[in-house]
């Protein structure tokens, strides 16, 4: 049988697997690997190292350093893309005729080079980018990172067309298939949801008895969340306790946590820590003020935690509301979190997870990932 090899252009490192993107990107490369894939990865430095566990599961990896700074910020081209402009990284394209995976508008500049023009380009969707971008302009306080969110909505907004250069396009969501089918019609879309860490549920019967709000505090959206909590949900109910854990959170997060004595923040916690707290929480609570992409988080939860509290938002493009717990205001939240703290996560709501949950098991995805790559 003939070899598989695929590149595919990674917009940061894709390990440690702690946060959004990367983790699609990374549990995407191990499940690939394991299937027989020879996978040449392309990642761009700024803000982690290299890392020599990408090599377990890559024929090849190459690094390049990312073009941050002013002359970025000027260009036509969205600052995400512009700054992922790499010579060296057309030139390892050009080596061969493999097919080319995507990751991100973020690394697209290449998509539309004449040079790969008869070439198998595959767009590998995480957010429709200018939604995404909007909606941080909204969150963030900041006058100078406004401006900057806006200016990349724009430029998002108007880089999008060049999408009709993929031959095919891989969504997060099934909202965000359906708007990109309106954009560009014609054009193959198929739904595969984000990989993750877990090919089966992986629940434990140690009940932490505590209710538990994660994610990346240096995201403005994921503070301003956090916030919220905190105001409207966690400091009206002092008989539980509950636990804030994330990447950066801010000394204004850990000063408005701190005045409440049930809340406690744990900063910056390993992967391993991580997901003994989502694993062993009573309650996970999930909001999200904007409904884009596929929240990997939820994922994440609903694979290895119990009573799942979600909002609305946090459910768009997929069908996990019965997987969930729905609470969309503070009130209702409340309410959630009195109910199920007093009732145990059984069995048979593990049995029904485990039905629900099907479309979005690794090797399903792994499957119609390498069909989709690889057919004629």
């Amino acid at each position: 049988m003939k070899e598989k090899f695929v590149h595919i252009i990674s917009f940061n490192v894709p390990y440690p697997a702690n946060y959004g993107g990367v983790i699609d990107v990374f549990y995407k490369i191990k499940k690939l690997h394991e299937a027989g894939v020879k996978i040449i990865l392309h990642s761009f430095l700024y803000d982690r190292p290299q890392a020599n566990e990408l090599d377990k599961y890559c024929h090849t990896v190459y690094y390049y350093k990312r073009n941050t700074g002013i002359i970025s910020a000027l260009s036509f081209n969205p600052y995400i893309v512009q700054s992922r402009n790499s010579k060296e990284l057309l030139s390892n394209l050009q080596k061969d005729d493999y097919p080319i995976v995507f990751e991100g508008l973020h690394s697209c500049y290449y998509l539309s080079h004449p040079s790969l023009k008869n070439r198998k380009k595959i767009y590998r969707e995480s957010n429709i980018e200018h939604h995404y971008y909007y909606h941080l302009f909204k969150a963030e306080k900041n006058i100078f990172k406004k401006l900057f969110f806006i200016s990349e909505t724009i430029k998002l907004y108007l880089f999008q067309s060049k999408l009709k250069h993929a031959n095919e396009i891989l969504v997060v969501s099934k909202e965000d298939a359906y708007y990109l089918s309106e954009k560009f019609s014609g054009k193959e879309i198929k739904f595969i949801p984000s990989f993750h860490a877990y090919d089966s549920l992986n629940f434990t019967d140690v009940n932490g008895n505590y209710i538990l709000y994660h994610g990346n505090f240096s995201v403005a959206e994921n503070a301003l969340a956090a916030k919220y909590l905190i105001d409207e949900v966690f400091s009206k109910l002092p008989q539980y306790k509950f636990i804030l854990a994330g990447l950066n959170p801010s000394d204004e997060l850990k000063k408005k946590a701190g005045k409440f004595s049930n809340i406690q923040i744990i900063s910056n916690p390993d992967d391993a820590k991580m997901q003994q707290l989502i694993a062993e929480a009573a309650i996970n609570t999930l909001i999200t003020f904007q409904a884009t992409g596929l929240k990997l988080k939820l994922l994440n939860v609903l694979f290895s935690g119990k009573h799942c509290i979600v909002n609305t938002n946090m459910l768009a493009g997929t069908d996990l509301h019965k997987a969930s717990i729905i609470a969309d205001n503070a009130e209702e939240m409340i309410k959630a979190i009195e109910k199920y703290m007093t009732i145990p996560f059984t069995k048979k709501e593990l049995t029904d997870r485990e039905t629900i949950i099907q479309e979005f098991k690794n090797d399903v995805k792994t499957n119609a990932f390498i069909e989709a790559v690889f057919k004629n």
